[in-house]
């Protein structure tokens, strides 16, 4: 073979090894940010023209989130966040749409006490889709039912619409709070 044939068949090997490092960086790229935000990925990918801009749209999500001091509530403070919440709670039964604007008003409160900025509703939704993947959609579920509740767009004595934004803020609410499903106890003999 003669030299010149050779270095064009190795640069274009190498040119090829290149090229599938890169695919495979970029597969590996995109399989992680789908496993780290779960459906999100699925909307972010709706809400963009292509998976570049959404995948950088998501990474710009984790870096502003990696900048935030965020940080867990303290025993004293996660005990009084759960009493305002049973307060919440009996206060439902007498005032559906009141109970659901202090359920709001509560998950607020929690974002801001653990280091989240609480700035416009798509930005707090945005922050809580990094640590929180699986709840942001019971986020956004629950506002959008207070809003057209607040704005009067639903039957203010549909008390099924609002038990399902509490439901959905209860979500939230014990995720923020770390809040873990009591362990089944061992039975004894």
């Amino acid at each position: 073979m003669d030299t010149p044939v050779v270095i064009v068949f190795v640069i274009a090997l190498l040119a090829a090894i290149g090229v599938a490092a890169w695919l495979y960086l970029q597969k590996r790229r995109s399989d992680g940010l789908r496993t780290s935000f779960g459906s999100e990925y699925d909307r972010a990918r709706e809400e963009h023209p292509d998976r570049r801009s959404a995948e950088r749209e998501l990474t710009e999500r984790k870096e502003r989130v990696e900048q935030l001091h965020i940080r867990s509530l303290s025993s004293d403070e996660r005990d009084r966040f759960v009493e305002r919440w049973r307060s919440a709670q009996a206060q439902f039964v007498d005032d559906p749409a009141g109970a659901t604007r202090v359920a709001d008003a509560l998950i607020g409160e929690i974002m801001q006490a653990r280091g989240y900025p609480v700035g416009d509703f798509e930005q707090r939704a945005a922050d809580i889709s990094v640590d929180h993947p699986g709840v942001v959609e019971h986020y956004r579920a629950a506002h959008a039912i207070a809003l057209r509740t607040d704005r009067g767009q639903a039957d203010s004595g549909d008390t099924e619409d609002l038990r399902k934004a509490f439901v959905h803020y209860r979500a939230l609410f014990d995720d923020l709070l770390e809040v873990e499903a009591p362990a089944p106890q061992e039975t004894r003999r």
